[in-house]
């Protein structure tokens, strides 16, 4: 099992999650974050003070899926998520040792 974890803009969310329910993907978890990367962030003027914005929001979306749909579930996030400019955000790809569903006491990939 491998848990996906996406940090993407946020204006991209309903799109990723429309993609992955078509291929079958149904359970992800949606945190709201802050970050920089490469974009620095930027400055900004509010009523005639300019300030600096450091942190910029973004979405991080967490789906936990079997090795064999892992790479399709990349790419679709890849491919929905991406808009050509800087800051579209990363993809990180851990191992799950063990999964559990609490309810039920389904174990690793019957508990997703």
């Amino acid at each position: 099992m491998k848990k996906i974890e996406a940090i993407i803009k946020p204006f991209k969310l309903e799109d990723v999650k429309d993609a992955l329910v078509e291929i079958g993907i149904h359970g992800m978890t949606v945190t709201d974050v802050k970050g920089y990367g490469r974009q620095q962030g930027h400055t900004e003027l509010y009523r005639g003070a300019e300030y600096v914005v450091d942190f910029l929001p973004k979405v991080k979306v967490e789906v936990t899926v079997s090795e064999a749909e892992l790479d399709k579930v990349v790419e679709v996030i890849v491919k929905t998520a991406k808009t050509g400019k800087i800051g579209d955000g990363k993809i990180f790809v851990s191992s799950i040792e063990k999964a559990i569903r609490i309810r039920t006491g389904e174990v690793d990939e019957e508990a997703l």
